[in-house]
């Protein structure tokens, strides 16, 4: 059964989720209380009603003169492709509409203004279409009670309002996928096609859509095309009954009396489903078929890449020049991989995307080509140790999928601890010093952004020097930010654990805001359950 995958289910990718929220936001009541403030509907949308003159000018007989628009035409016009909403018209639009598209935007957000002209694109598209929904825009500095009444609290972020009650936006952020999921949202999940010419014009405005090929638009084969159609939000999905034209769209399409196929702009550039039609089989095939080979990361197809789950991500961050080196031999191995491994590129130049992923393998300041991956399901990274070379890679990957390549687990290098009274401990010293110890250990577990870690570092201090010389007990610290181990999984910082001598699966967690005095006396208590040399309390 086929089911919609959430974008993170834990904990380790906290610092990928941190680049969506400025993409999403959450839904808000039907009602608006709004003050009924003064505004001006036409300031703003200069830039957007501007396409649309274009395309009027160059429609006018060469040589006629170009009047001035009235006020009110300049208005309707307005309306018709991006509204610029404030303290007086939000509530009047949104009510008034029964698809309201809302853009929240900032004029100093670089995202913002990078999706702002594909919103315009989408919305003079949407026009041309005939469709219902009608395309609006909130500055959220100008207005911020409007916008934090809308709940818009990151930039850009989209709301689609359905007879006044919203949902998120969950497209992609290019024009064309912004028109597909508003036309989906809005009750035109699939696209006719009867012509030739209307083929060729839908080609050109799309690169990336399903074909399916029915010699009637009946029966359950149609049903359950319809139905994947309805539940994608996506991909443009277009239906035809004449084979020649399914041969336009799809110039691989062999004679049939059904067919449905996925086009892309990638050198896999068509790709037949050959499953029974169900609803469950068509969006499992366009789930692992959507995306090309090879994804080339960016901020605004991040949230769609972090969003896919169900494969293995496997990651190149390198230099663009490094990586084009690689791109030939990658497209045959992500084949050879397509149903179970998606493959991603991100510049290491870019650190808003690329580090997060260096930071999870201690990797922040690397410069040379990186290859991680994540698997989801089982929270786990894998990395790369090699040199990255097409063969290494593929080595990598066959590891992956039969699962012998073991997870990967952050580690400074080993530090000296000579003459040390509490033990530095990192991820690859973590067996021998604590596990596989004879001794009963305190360790403290702790994060240089911990603002009260300080405080139960200097008890440690004193409680290292105050228990100094008793042979079976020894105190360590690990920074939890640079090291890891699959035995040591830890929430909050900081941690206390004791380790038993004779029990080191079961660590006793020792409460960190109790006072020195306090965790001396634990200390005792512990050691003297299991029969071991005890020291007066402080």
């Amino acid at each position: 059964m086929y089911t919609p995958k959430p974008s993170s289910r834990f904990v380790l990718f906290t610092l990928i989720l941190l680049l969506l929220l400025s993409f999403l936001a959450p839904s808000i009541s039907s009602e608006l209380d709004l003050d009924d403030e003064d505004g001006d509907d036409m300031e703003g949308l200069e830039e957007l009603i501007a396409l649309d003159e274009d395309e009027d000018l160059q429609q006018k007989p060469e040589g006629a003169h170009h009047e001035k628009q009235s006020e009110a035409e300049f208005v309707s016009k307005a309306q018709r492709i991006v509204l610029e909403l404030n303290n007086d018209n939000t509530k009047r639009a949104i009510d008034g509409n029964e698809y309201v598209l809302v853009l929240g935007y900032t004029p100093w957000c670089a995202r913002s203004a990078e999706l702002m002209p594909k919103f315009a694109e989408a919305a003079t598209a949407l026009k041309e279409l005939g469709s219902p929904l009608l395309m609006a825009k909130i500055d959220a500095e100008r207005y911020p009670k409007v916008a934090s009444t809308l709940e818009i609290k990151g930039f850009p972020t989209l709301l689609l309002f359905v007879n006044g009650t919203s949902q998120p936006y969950t497209g992609g952020f290019s024009a064309e996928e912004l028109v597909i999921w508003a036309r989906k949202k809005t009750g035109v999940p699939i696209m006719r096609i009867s012509s030739d010419a209307e083929a060729r014009h839908f080609l050109k405005k799309h690169s990336m859509f399903v074909v399916g090929l029915f010699e009637k638009f009946e029966g359950s084969d149609y049903d359950e095309f319809t139905k994947a159609a309805e539940m994608d939000s996506e991909i443009q999905f277009v239906e035809t009954n004449n084979a020649e034209i399914a041969k336009h769209l799809f110039p691989d399409f062999k004679p049939t009396s059904v067919f449905l196929g996925l086009v892309k702009s990638e050198p896999e550039k068509y790709t037949e489903y050959e499953g029974s039609f169900s609803t469950d089989g068509i969006l499992q095939f366009l789930d692992d078929n959507k995306f090309p080979l090879t994804t080339v990361l960016t901020e605004l197809n991040a949230a769609r890449v972090y969003s896919n789950t169900n494969k293995l991500q496997v990651l190149i961050i390198a230099e663009p020049d490094d990586f084009k080196k690689l791109v030939e031999p990658l497209q045959d191995i992500a084949r050879k991989f397509k149903s179970k491994i998606m493959f991603i590129f991100v510049d290491i130049r870019e650190e808003n995307l690329a580090k997060p992923f260096l930071s999870m393998v201690g990797l922040e300041e690397s410069k040379d080509s990186v290859v991680v991956s994540f698997n989801y399901s089982s929270s786990l990274k894998y990395l790369l140790e090699s040199d990255t070379t097409p063969t290494s890679i593929e080595d990598f990957c066959s590891g992956l999928v039969s699962g012998t390549v073991s997870p990967y687990y952050k580690s400074q290098p080993t530090p000296d601890n000579k003459n040390m009274s509490i033990l530095t401990v990192v991820g690859k010293t973590f067996d021998e010093l604590i596990l596989n110890s004879p001794e009963n250990i305190l360790l403290e577990i702790y994060t240089p952004w911990c603002i009260t870690c300080e405080t139960t570092s200097k008890q440690m201090e004193k409680l290292a020097k105050h228990f100094k010389g008793l042979d079976n007990l020894i105190f360590a610290r690990i920074d939890a930010s640079l090291n890891e181990h699959p035995k040591l999984q830890v929430d909050d910082y900081p941690t206390l654990f004791f380790y038993l001598a004779d029990e080191k699966t079961n660590p006793i967690p020792l409460p960190t805001k109790s006072s020195t005095k306090e965790l001396a006396a634990l200390i005792n208590k512990n050691l003297k359950e299991h029969n071991r040399e005890i020291r007066d309390e402080l």
